[in-house]
């Protein structure tokens, strides 16, 4: 048993004979260290003095039981591996359906797709502001057609599917659950993930398209829409990924990932859903940035934050709505252009991090995504890099064989009272919406975002290839192209679409979702009988856009 007195006499005494004399004879030991996003300063040293404050049981326990801080699941890895869910999409949803099938079978357990921007600000293929975007970034979805040639061949009720769309979040769930009836698959069987997550859009992206309370009521359609129809589906995945790629500090991504997780429970609530009911198929999306100790903590905090949440502010009852399930993505950017197979190193050790932590399933940004979307090879790469992790390294031996570190302890206590003070400031403002809508989140992440950017151009901060340790001849590598003639091909196919459906059927389909939208009936219902008729998303968005309106970005300085 630890003598926390006599530790911390013991430490003061070390520093003092031992630690102070030796930084004197070597003066270059002298520098101060920080967290790595600069934002807290790190001891010499972490003891069990640092842990006094932490009660092990209350605060930590056992994997598997409250406040699940070490893990949601009393096995972890030992029962089974984190999902492997690589993000593809690109192009034509032929090629797209070409790259899942091959992902498949090397070994990725899971889809999750990238839509292109015009399919994410809810634009047909042949909309004008489309021009030069269709199937750049992502697959371009215009109607069922296009969802029915992505999953050929390819078995909904046994594959789960990760959807990272927002804005457009209940056309492409409608589209999804459409190709399901079409192919008698019960929509109870359908699994997987709708990111559905509108508010980080305000933040971070910009890929938004109502203002924040009309999204709100559109996520809560899903929530009940989903709790009735595919109980297996979840029906949000709450994005702290963004909100960190745009330049936001490890504290700021907890702290404002909650808030906007309270703000859409709260919409759910309004709407007369049981807590119960629906909070079990909350997930989460989080990124895995480069800081080692410190992402590992941060999932800690993450787990044990939202259990306490969801039991203490919510007063939900089921274990299984108190749990923090994630996915994560490596830093996109993190990820540089130059010398990009360094990058393989960057997205392993954030891999680590991230299995270390605990999280449910991982995809890697890949070593080229700094130059163009992935190629096969690096796709490959990144699936092999999680496969290596979970069979040769030894993580998956142990459950959580971080805890009980001083130093991520320590991290982790920490973590939760700082995130707690942002929280209770976005509380006092009236919620996350209310934040938005003064931009005092905006602004937080903006400032954080410059004060790192600064580091890296004053040399501060150090970037391996970008600001030091330059080559002077740039490696080669494989760069991937989308087809310039994706465009001609998509606007093409969606005419002759156009020209085969029937009209009557289609404009009576928009009049019923004009009429819903007015409403406070739940809305995916008609979108999902509109998407069988194989009405489009610019056009279910135009209706919607005349309902709701559209949200004017504002700055916020």
């Amino acid at each position: 048993m630890f003598n926390l007195e006599e530790i911390n006499r013991k430490e003061k005494e070390w520093k003092k004979d031992i630690l102070e004399p030796y930084k004197i004879k070597h003066p270059e030991k002298l520098k101060e260290f920080h967290t790595t996003d600069g934002e807290f300063k790190v001891k010499d040293v972490y003891s069990p003095y640092d842990m006094k404050d932490i009660d092990y049981l209350e605060e930590i326990n056992f994997p598997g039981d409250y406040p699940y801080t070490r893990g949601i699941y009393p096995t972890m890895y030992r029962g089974r591996p984190w999902t492997i869910r690589q993000y593809a999409g690109f192009g034509t949803p032929r090629e797209t359906n070409k790259r899942y099938k091959y992902l498949l079978r090397e070994g990725q357990n899971g889809l999750s797709i990238a839509f292109d921007l015009p399919t994410q600000l809810g634009f047909d293929s042949d909309e004008p502001r489309s021009l030069g975007e269709v199937g750049k970034v992502g697959v371009a979805v215009d109607s069922l057609k296009d969802m029915e040639e992505i999953f050929e061949d390819i078995p909904l009720d046994t594959v789960s599917t990760s959807m990272t769309i927002n804005a457009t979040a209940p056309v492409i769930l409608a589209l999804y659950v459409g190709l399901a009836d079409k192919k008698g698959i019960p929509r109870e069987k359908l699994r997987g993930t709708l990111q559905n997550d509108v508010l980080k859009e305000y933040i971070a992206r910009g890929t938004y398209i109502y203002p924040p309370k009309a999204s709100l009521r559109l996520t809560a359609d899903i929530f009940e829409f989903c709790s009735k129809e595919a109980p297996k589906f979840n029906t949000i995945s709450i994005g702290g990924y963004h909100i960190r790629e745009a330049g936001s500090t490890l504290v700021q991504e907890i702290a404002f990932t909650l808030a906007n997780a309270t703000e859409y429970i709260n919409a759910a609530l309004k709407k007369g859903l049981d807590i119960d009911n629906f909070a079990s198929r909350i997930s989460f999306i989080m990124n895995s940035h480069n800081g080692f100790f410190e992402e590992i903590a941060k999932f800690k905090t993450f787990r044990k934050m939202w259990a306490k949440i969801m039991k203490e502010k919510f007063k939900a009852k089921k274990s299984s709505s108190l749990l923090f399930r994630t996915h994560i993505q490596t830093g996109g950017s993190t990820l540089i252009k130059e010398q990009p197979l360094n990058n393989i190193v960057r997205a392993t050790v954030q891999a680590m991090s991230a299995a270390l932590g605990g999280v449910q399933s991982m995809a890697i940004s890949c070593y080229d995504e700094g130059l163009c979307i992935p190629t096969e090879l690096a796709q490959t790469t990144a699936v092999r890099l999680q496969q290596i992790l979970q069979n040769e390294i030894g993580i998956t031996n142990t459950i959580d064989p971080m805890a009980g570190s001083y130093y991520v302890e320590h991290l982790t206590y920490m973590y939760e009272k700082e995130a707690n003070k942002l929280l209770e400031e976005i509380e006092n403002i009236g919620g996350a919406v209310a934040a938005i809508e003064k931009g005092y989140i905006q602004k937080q992440v903006n400032e954080a975002a410059y004060k790192y950017q600064k580091e890296i151009e004053t040399g501060k901060r150090i970037i391996v290839g970008l600001n030091k340790y330059r080559s002077e001849k740039e490696e080669s590598v494989q760069v991937m192209r989308v087809n310039s003639l994706v465009e001609k091909e998509k606007i093409e196919n969606l005419n002759k679409l156009k020209s085969k459906r029937d009209k009557t059927k289609v404009l009576k389909s928009l009049e019923n979702i004009r009429e819903i939208a007015l409403s406070d009936e739940n809305i995916i219902y008609s979108i999902v009988d509109a998407v069988k008729n194989y009405v489009t998303i610019g056009e279910i968005c135009a209706v919607l856009k005349e309902i709701f309106g559209e949200y004017k970005e504002r700055t916020f300085i």
